[in-house]
């Protein structure tokens, strides 16, 4: 235990120096204001035991940048120059994941630390060059493998964005910046690391990563970054679907979509991923139905509420839904036949740009599948849609169907009291719907039976 606290004590901060010839600036504590106590007890306790062991260690990306911003950070990172096999060995509770770059997720008081080893020089577009570095692109200019490490000043120069390329050094609780990011902090500036358009082939996910960040920070994306992307929208379409979509639901849960997919349309970032966005948004009826739909997930994040993937692409996509279901009507096909048909039809469309999780679908095809059946409000219908398991998913998104004015608002407010009221009551308000007039189906004549009618003509005779 003693010997464990003098190498504590002489280790402490002495690992994490850099060398003279290293361009940097050290931002002392009293300046940004980050203490030890502000960084959670888990990744606090990584980074130290790495420096302990002899290794350079930080607290590293988002968690720095959003301390300084005044936002608690949801998870922390650690940049180390130890391999990850050397994290491995020195924490028990570690497994190391990933296959393009590995990484090391570390359990330290009940939370997981993802520590990453400093990665190497950045991509070019020297094919040779490129070869040599172990980095391979393709014709866009899109690295499709950099598993390589590097050191400290490397690592920086590989991340996205000047906020995002802070050290916290937790022994002497500075910050390192190579980069100037504090200062586009201060200046609630995104600045992208580099020559943008090169950065932007490199990996055309940060032009997304950009919306996202600015619309969920509250900061503005400087010219130089914003200049290219709306000619490198086209270059999203060369993105593996999967990522795509984890992306645009980090974009879309970030608690300010309404924002983000404003800023993604008006710099036509949407069209490889929602091009269904031209045709909502220039309809007033479906602008103000997915303005509802962002604006109450947006609500539900910021207040720490659940929210579903699932609901939120069925709001997206079911303007479109509308508009096959109505064709094929017109075409003279069945009603529910029509729907279902519709339905299959968006969502396989949309699964070929963005890919949706199959787990998503069961609750989308429910949520478009009952809204027709809200309109029955008679016999046994009422009390089995309330029995339907995905029934509050569906309800909510009808009543945001009337809010925006789609659906009438007295077919919402009958749910509200049907759905909150005793078995009785809902008897009752059943009992008061006016009945619908059938049509009394004609009987065939009845046919008699040849026999009986022969022996009769042979009476009358």
């Amino acid at each position: 235990m003693i010997r464990k606290f003098l190498h504590y004590i002489f280790f402490f901060g002495s690992t994490t120096s850099v060398t003279a010839d290293q361009k940097f600036r050290v931002i002392a504590c009293e300046r940004h204001g980050i203490s030890r106590n502000k960084i959670s007890s888990g990744s606090l306790k990584v980074a130290l035991t790495l420096q302990q062991a002899g290794y350079s260690a930080y607290i590293v990306g988002g968690a720095v940048r959003d301390l300084l911003l005044g936002i608690k950070p949801k998870d922390y990172d650690v940049a180390t120059n130890a391999k990850p096999e050397e994290v491995r060995a020195i924490f028990r509770r570690s497994r190391i994941i990933g296959r393009r770059f590995r990484l090391v997720h570390v359990m330290s008081k009940g939370e997981i630390v993802e520590v990453s080893t400093f990665r190497g020089k950045a991509a070019t577009h020297n094919v040779a060059e490129s070869e040599q570095a172990n980095v391979y692109v393709d014709a866009t200019g899109r690295v499709l493998h950099d598993n390589f490490f590097g050191n400290q000043e490397e690592d920086v120069k590989r991340r996205d964005f000047t906020i995002n390329a802070l050290f916290y050094d937790p022994a002497t609780e500075e910050i390192i910046d190579y980069l100037n990011g504090f200062e586009d902090i201060v200046a609630k500036r995104l600045s992208v690391i580099g020559e943008p358009e090169r950065r932007y082939r490199e990996d055309p996910v940060r032009m997304l990563r950009a919306v996202r960040l600015a619309a969920k920070l509250g900061i503005q994306i400087d010219a130089r970054t914003a200049a290219p992307i709306g000619a490198l929208a086209p270059l999203l379409k060369n993105v593996p679907a999967a990522r795509l979509f984890d992306e645009i639901q980090k974009l879309l849960f970030c608690g300010h979509a309404l924002t983000a997919v404003t800023d993604l349309h008006t710099r036509e970032l949407h069209r490889g991923l929602l091009p269904i966005l031209d045709r909502v948004l220039q309809q007033p009826l479906s602008k103000r139905f997915v303005c509802l739909v962002l604006k109450n997930t947006d609500e539900r994040v910021q207040q720490g509420k659940p929210v579903s993937p699932g609901f939120l692409f069925a709001a997206l996509l079911w303007h479109e839904v509308l508009a096959v279901w109505g064709a094929s009507v017109k075409k003279g096909e069945k009603n529910m036949p029509a729907l279902h048909k519709a339905m299959m039809s968006v969502l396989a469309a949309q699964r070929s740009r963005l890919a949706i999780p199959r787990r998503h679908d069961g609750m989308i095809y429910d949520i478009w599948s009952m809204q027709p059946r809200f309109l029955s409000r008679a016999g046994r219908k009422p009390f089995r849609l309330l029995e339907h398991a995905h029934f509050r998913a569906a309800y909510d998104f009808m009543l945001l169907r009337c809010q925006s004015g789609e659906i009438d608002e007295e077919l919402g407010q009958w749910w509200r009291t049907f759905k909150d009221a005793s078995e009785t009551a809902r008897r009752t308000m059943l009992l008061q719907e006016p009945a619908k007039k059938r049509r009394r189906k004609r009987r065939p004549k009845k046919i008699e039976n040849t026999q009986t009618t022969a022996s009769a003509q042979q009476d009358i005779a």
